[in-house]
Parts: C-alpha cells; sequence; structure tokens
C-alpha cells in the first residue's frame, strides 16, 4: 500500500514525530510504501474563505498545499499526526486539514489512524481530538478511522520514549 504519514509536530524528533518514525519503520519493514511529510518544513497558508476552490476545484494560494493534495489523493492510507495543545489538535494541522477543501472529494476510500501525544497522562484527554479528526472523516468518501496510538504523559521532547506506544505505533505500521 501507500502509505502517506503526515507530522504536524512543530519539533524535530517531538514525540508525535517519534511514534510516527515507529509507525513508519512498521510499514516499511512490512512492505508499504511511505512517505513522511514534515508539516513544519512546508509553506501552507490559512484558508481565507474566498469560495474560489468550490467553483475550480484548486486554491488560488500558490504553497505547498497542493502538491500535499497530491499525496493524500494517491494514498491507500493517511496518518494524521497531532501534539495536542490544551485538548485540541495543533494550528498547523488543523490549516492542512481546511485547506484540504479544493480537493476533499478526491481524498476517498482511504484508511486513516492517528497519532496523538499529550502531556496529560489520561488517555481519555485525548477524545475531544479524536471526535475532530472523525470530523475530517466525516466529509472524506469512504474514509475509515483504523486506529488512534495515543501517547500520553509526554511534555519534554522524547519522553515518548518510555511509553508503551512507541511498540504500539511500530506493530500498527506493521500490521497494515
Amino acid at each position: 500500500m501507500n502509505v502517506l504519514i503526515i507530522s504536524s509536530s512543530p519539533r524535530k524528533g517531538g514525540n508525535s514525530d517519534l511514534l510516527c518514525d515507529q509507525f513508519m519503520t512498521g510499514a516499511v519493514e512490512s512492505g508499504h510504501q511511505v512517505t513522511k511529510v514534515n508539516l513544519r518544513d512546508l509553506t501552507i497558508g490559512y484558508c481565507t474563505g474566498c469560495g474560489y476552490c468550490f467553483e475550480k476545484h484548486r486554491c488560488t494560494q500558490k504553497d505547498d498545499m497542493a502538491p500535499l493534495l497530491e499525496q493524500m489523493i494517491a494514498a491507500d492510507v493517511i496518518v494524521l499526526a497531532s501534539p495536542i495543545y490544551f485538548y485540541t489538535m495543533c494550528g498547523q494541522l488543523k490549516t492542512m486539514i481546511d485547506r484540504s477543501c479544493a480537493r476533499y472529494t478526491e481524498i476517498r476510500n482511504k484508511e486513516f489512524h492517528y497519532i496523538l501525544t499529550a502531556a496529560d497522562t489520561s488517555a481519555a484527554a485525548m477524545d475531544k481530538t479524536v471526535v475532530e479528526f472523525s470530523g475530517f472523516l466525516e466529509c472524506l468518501n469512504g474514509a475509515v478511522c483504523k486506529g488512534v496510538i495515543a501517547g500520553t504523559g509526554a511534555w519534554n521532547k522524547g519522553d515518548i520514549k518510555k511509553s508503551p506506544m512507541m511498540r504500539t505505533a511500530y506493530e500498527a505500521g506493521l500490521n497494515l
């Protein structure tokens, strides 16, 4: 399968980024083609609400979102990864989701996995974020969430390395 991992961690080697790497290692070992995209390395502007995309199915902004949309459309599996700030996904990922509006109808029949990390030690604290992700999937024909990897107790960079979620992320990629 063609697997696209979208890491919205603003920190290279941040906790959600580390879980993405574990997922990727497992998926590669299973023979899948895997691409990891770091939103921190891209320039993606905010949606301006101009409505151009409703008519033309493309955005007026000339940034890195158009090539990322191509990758999303081509993927069989999409992993959305975010650190959790104030019990919600980070702004970088929300901006990317908003900007998918131009071609969201073409992102269909995909398997999704969510990777979340938070300082809070309760996995239930991430339920609100999972609902937000589910709202995005409800707009995509045939999209199915296949798994949620919730890394808790990860405040400082690298804290997640002590978590059993490292193994869980690896196994999720391995078992695609």
